[in-house]
């Protein structure tokens, strides 16, 4: 049901998964979400928490951000969510920090925001930012530098660069390997839901062919 080279690969993704995460809020631009997934996928996130609050948006089901994200939906879990407090109450219950991405007084640049912790990085809609109920439940603001004019970066392009920070400090501390621990239980348990995943769609590849 699986070669060797593909068991292999799937064991290397799931060894390099992080206790990192991305909190998006609000985002309505689906091609954005896919952007987001597919750099989350990209620096070794497994998860991502979407929350609508905006009454407008919370008709958006599952199966529409799954479409957005044709690729990485079957490696990168989406848990979607439209109650704040819940949304952040699970977050909290596997992430040590929320940092929301927001231009303050008290914001830090992310180049001086240690992103090699447990983290978890929240970002709000392409026009209005984060609610101020969001704000007052992260732990603190970060920023990326810039030197221009309009002071803005597309929501996708600003969570690649947060996230690629990330990914640097996390390769300095050696947070990234091949091989998984005895002692890691959840990136063994990652690996076992990517090979649930491979061998199901293998399963569905063979009925559709005998249909």
């Amino acid at each position: 049901m699986i070669s060797e080279k593909r068991k292999e690969k799937l064991y290397k993704v799931a060894a390099n998964r992080q206790n990192l995460t991305v909190i998006l809020e609000n985002v309505h631009d689906q091609h954005n979400i896919g952007a987001v997934m597919r750099t989350c996928d990209a620096v070794g996130i497994h998860e991502v928490f979407i929350l609508y609050t905006d009454a407008r948006q919370k008709n958006i089901t599952l199966s529409d951000l799954k479409t957005t994200s044709t690729g990485v939906k079957k490696w990168v879990n989406i848990h979607l969510y439209n109650d704040l407090e819940k949304c952040i109450s699970d977050v909290r219950s596997k992430y040590k920090f929320i940092y929301a991405t927001h231009l303050d007084a008290d914001s830090k640049s992310i180049y001086e925001t240690n992103l090699s912790e447990s983290v978890a990085l929240l970002f709000g809609n392409e026009h209005a930012g984060l609610t101020e109920e969001a704000l007052r439940m992260a732990d603190g603001n970060i920023l990326i530098p810039q030197v221009g004019m309009a002071q803005s970066l597309n929501i996708s392009v600003a969570c690649a660069v947060t996230l690629y920070e990330a990914f640097r400090q996390r390769q300095n501390a050696d947070l990234y390997s091949d091989s998984i621990d005895d002692k890691n239980a959840y990136n063994q348990k990652v690996f076992d839901e990517y090979l649930n995943t491979h061998n199901e769609a293998y399963l569905r590849g063979r009925l559709n062919s005998k249909s």
